[in-house]
Order: structure tokens, then C-alpha cells, then sequence
């Protein structure tokens, strides 16, 4: 998983709730379509038209804010079913933190796990960020997860919060295998010390006929 630290960009606002994961990647194209792919159909229902030609009222369609790092959006995002080829979709866009009022928990958690960085504020906080005008102009944001700061063009900053267990994982690039692999030194220690308290447990059974034509 990539690590994250610092990112600086344009932030594109997506300024409405609600936004659940079919929106981001409609159910059809979790099945049909390769992984990879995913990025060229994110948003499908509103980023094109019936011809499938771009929708140019679609944020990430406009110039200033093709390949933004940075999406602002509503409450609620990401709600709906889980998915977690939402999230890869959004990754493909180029999209690296996803700033709300708040989330679906299951997006939420996807996001962590595949090193992009949803960062929910308080309402106050957000109302702050939504005030500089974010839906009127382009504007460049500084994300960095070190101080947990978003800091503005104008130096002005707004403090957030993650879980500091998820903080680490995500500054160190850390996805669940990895956070496991970090304890392997005391797992191994442990079969060491079970294998003699409990020697039966890791004896290895003799195959049988039947055993081995399965």
C-alpha cells in the first residue's frame, strides 16, 4: 500500500449527501469490468451523458479539476452497499484523501485499507472549509496526515481526526498483512512456546487413502 504523508492539490467539490457507493461504481461493472479499469467508469451516471460523451456539468470533467487529488464532498458518502471496488475506482481517478461531513462505515473502512485517506470534520469545521468558496473557484488544499492538518491558500488550517493505530498504518503504507506481518516476530515466539506446552496440537496427521484423492 502506497504511504501517505502529504498531499497538495485542487480540491473538486462534490457538494452533495448522500452519495452512495452505486454512484461511485454502479454493481454491473464490479463483475464485468477489470480492476484496473475501474477508474474510466467511477461516476458513470452523472460524469456522462445518454451518448456517452463527457458531462461537462460533471466536476472531474471540468479542466481545472481533472486529476484533483483532493475530493470535497457532502455527509454521508459512501453509504449504500459495500463495495470496495468504489474505493479502487476512486484511486484510479487519482483521488488520495476524500474530505466530508461523514461516511458510510464500511466505505470509511475500505478507504483505510487501501491507502486513500477519508477525513470526516465536525460541522463546524466543515462549514469553515465549504466557506472559502471551494464550489466557486478552484482551490488548493494541504493535506498533511503527519500534524492532521488541512491547511489552506491562505495559511488558515483546520484540524481533523483519525484513529492513531489507522494514522500509522496509512503513514507507513501498512495494509492488513503488512500490520500482521509487523508481529510475526512474536507470533513466531508464541508457536514456539505451543508447540511445547501443547505438543499434541501440532502434530501432523498421516494422510489418509481417502485425503489423498481429494
Amino acid at each position: 500500500m502506497r504511504k501517505f504523508t502529504t498531499v497538495t492539490g485542487v480540491a473538486a467539490p462534490l457538494l452533495i449527501d448522500d452519495v452512495n457507493t452505486d454512484l461511485i461504481i454502479p454493481i454491473e461493472h464490479c463483475v464485468s469490468t477489470p480492476r484496473g479499469q475501474l477508474g474510466r467508469v467511477a461516476f458513470e451516471a452523472i460524469r456522462y451523458r445518454s451518448d456517452g460523451s463527457e458531462n461537462p456539468d460533471f466536476v472531474l470533467n471540468q479542466h481545472a479539476y481533472r486529476g484533483a487529488p483532493i475530493l470535497v464532498a457532502g455527509a454521508n458518502f459512501g453509504c449504500g452497499s459495500s463495495r470496495e471496488p468504489a474505493v479502487w475506482a476512486l484511486d484510479q481517478l487519482g483521488i488520495r484523501t476524500i474530505i466530508a461531513r461523514d461516511f458510510g462505515d464500511i466505505f470509511y473502512a475500505n478507504c483505510l485499507r487501501n491507502g486513500l485517506l477519508p477525513i470526516a470534520l465536525r460541522a463546524e469545521s466543515y462549514a469553515r472549509l465549504v466557506a472559502i468558496g471551494l464550489d466557486e473557484k478552484p482551490v488548493t488544499l494541504s493535506v498533511d496526515l503527519e500534524r492532521c492538518l488541512i491547511t489552506m491558500q491562505d495559511g488558515d488550517s483546520i484540524a481533523f481526526d483519525i484513529e492513531p493505530a489507522r494514522r500509522h498504518a496509512l503513514l507507513e503504507g501498512l495494509d492488513q498483512l503488512g500490520e500482521t506481518l509487523l508481529s510475526l516476530p512474536d507470533i513466531t515466539a508464541f508457536q514456539q512456546q505451543d508447540r511445547v506446552r501443547r505438543p499434541w496440537v501440532w502434530q501432523t496427521v498421516p494422510a489418509t487413502a481417502e485425503s489423498k484423492k481429494t
